[in-house]
């Protein structure tokens, strides 16, 4: 069965998309922070350290390319990078705007933004490409 992430690959399921090529980075409509980012392979794969070599590695540059538009867009010290791997069975990168050890932190409380400030949020890290 395909998994959520898959299903917004296919456009099945509409995400405010980020950046894009063999991966897909979009902004989590549950986030920690504002302009908190998903990086996935477009290929369906359950577990990050699954993917092939190659592919990882590849996945790795394309979510640093990611972290630097991120960072020129939202005011933040650094992006922290987290991989968990239980939410989704579909492997995928975490890309947060964090200023405190807290702000990627998972048992805090998500945000909950409007539609409207997520297309603008995807719309001012897009521009910083």
């Amino acid at each position: 069965m395909p998994s959520i992430f898959t299903k917004i690959v296919n456009g099945e399921i509409p995400c405010h998309r980020i950046y894009e090529d063999h991966f897909l980075a979009f902004l989590d409509v549950f986030p920690l922070v504002k302009g908190h980012i998903l990086v996935i392979p477009k290929k369906e794969v359950d577990y990050i350290f699954d993917i092939e070599d190659n592919d990882l590695a590849d996945m790795m540059v394309f979510a640093k390319k990611v972290a630097k538009a991120q960072k020129l867009a939202i005011s933040c010290k650094r992006i922290g990078i987290a991989v968990i791997g239980l939410e989704v069975p579909h492997a995928h990168i975490h890309l947060i705007p964090m200023n405190t050890m807290n702000d990627i932190n998972f048992t805090q409380a998500k945000l909950s933004l409007s539609s409207i400030e997520l297309q603008e949020t995807a719309a001012h890290i897009r521009s910083k490409f």
